[in-house]
């Protein structure tokens, strides 16, 4: 499994999840920045994600929607806040109704992902900071830790092909 570690600090407020690949840094950030490559590992086995928008420059925006086994529809966003590739991404993450904008009485998070290279391969450490804990509870409780830890386990696939 790609994931080697999850660290949630409640003290901090923060969930962290790294993982190590075999691929160079510049391979590993493609996942990042090409929205058809991204689609096919963001998201848990299953609930395969469709980027409508793909804008990864401070200010903009990224919107897209899982797909669930039955059909039904998860819609997420983010807003970039600082990009430096292929190094490091930081948006805030939330989700959104059914019209594709965000729903305000879901959490958001602040995410920041980092890329360094790592005996001759790359360590991605992806952390999530949550505004309380009463946040940070409601998104455990959503599976969130479970959720992202298979979708980064699709990484090293996508990757090989």
């Amino acid at each position: 499994m790609t994931v080697t570690s999850v660290d949630k600090d409640v003290d901090r407020l923060t969930l962290t999840l790294i993982a190590d690949f075999t691929a160079p840094v510049e391979r590993v950030w493609r996942l990042w920045a090409d929205p058809r490559l991204l689609e096919r590992w963001w998201g848990p086995p299953g609930y395969p994600a469709t980027f409508e928008e793909h804008d990864l420059t401070p200010g903009g925006e990224v919107r897209y929607f899982m797909t669930g086994p039955e059909g039904e529809k998860y819609g997420g966003w983010w807003r970039i806040t600082s990009v430096a590739p292929p190094a490091s991404l930081e948006f805030t993450d939330g989700f959104s109704g059914e019209d594709g904008r965000p729903d305000p009485e879901m959490p958001t998070t602040a995410v920041r992902m980092t890329l360094t290279e790592r005996d001759g391969g790359t360590r991605m450490e992806l952390r999530s900071v949550f505004d309380s804990r009463e946040q940070m509870d409601r998104l455990a409780e959503m599976g969130m830790v479970e959720g992202l830890t298979a979708s980064l386990g699709q990484m090293d696939a996508v990757l090989a092909g």
